[in-house]
């Protein structure tokens, strides 16, 4: 799957379309490549590959997480398997 400069499908459709398929297939199994890194990949601008990440996180594919990434929404790393410390209830 390539992005179609053709396509009547706007870029960053397409954008998210060939992240959701690598998730499917297997490819992105946690966390997915820096915008910065697809924007390389893509050869397309940043706002192109944001709007496309944006995309994804509307349709719950994704999660970002400040200063950590962008993660797989069904990922180990979402659901509290990363660096964090688990969260104790308080009492009240």
């Amino acid at each position: 799957m390539s992005i179609d400069l053709d396509s009547p499908d706007p870029l960053y459709e397409q954008v998210a379309a060939i992240i959701e398929a690598r998730i499917k297939d297997g490819t992105y199994t946690k966390r997915i490549p820096p915008a910065r890194a697809l924007k390389d990949e893509f050869d397309l601008s940043l706002p192109t590959i944001q709007k496309a990440i944006g995309l994804l996180k509307e349709r719950g594919v994704v999660v970002t997480r400040v200063g950590r990434g962008t993660f797989v929404a069904q990922s180990d790393e979402v659901d509290g398997g990363g660096d964090r410390p688990p969260e104790h209830p308080t009492t009240g």
